[in-house]
């Protein structure tokens, strides 16, 4: 079964998307936003080549635009590895 897996950037950026949102949008809408990333990861594990290639930015990324936020990732064998959630297209925080 494919599977996805956060690297540790991602998982900073998850956090950070919580404290906003539960901050500015009240804690349902910042776990119903969450909810819908989570669900677009599973949806990158089932169709990992439906989104674009970025090779620009970085070898071997692909981004996917969901909500406010690109989802960039890379297939590793049989799922992909979730490498950064950015808001607004600050592609400086991929490093």
């Amino acid at each position: 079964m494919p599977k996805y897996q956060l690297s540790e950037l991602a998982r900073q950026n998850l956090l950070e998307i919580a404290r906003y949102g539960d901050k500015n949008y009240g804690i349902q809408k910042s776990d119903q936003y969450r909810d819908k990333l989570k669900r677009q990861f599973e949806v990158l594990t089932e169709q990992p080549y439906l989104f674009q290639s970025v090779e620009h930015i970085r070898e071997g990324y692909r981004r996917c635009v969901c909500g406010a936020h690109s989802i960039y990732y890379r297939i590793e064998g049989d799922g992909v590895q979730i490498m950064a959630i950015i808001g607004q297209q600050d592609i400086t925080k991929l490093t």
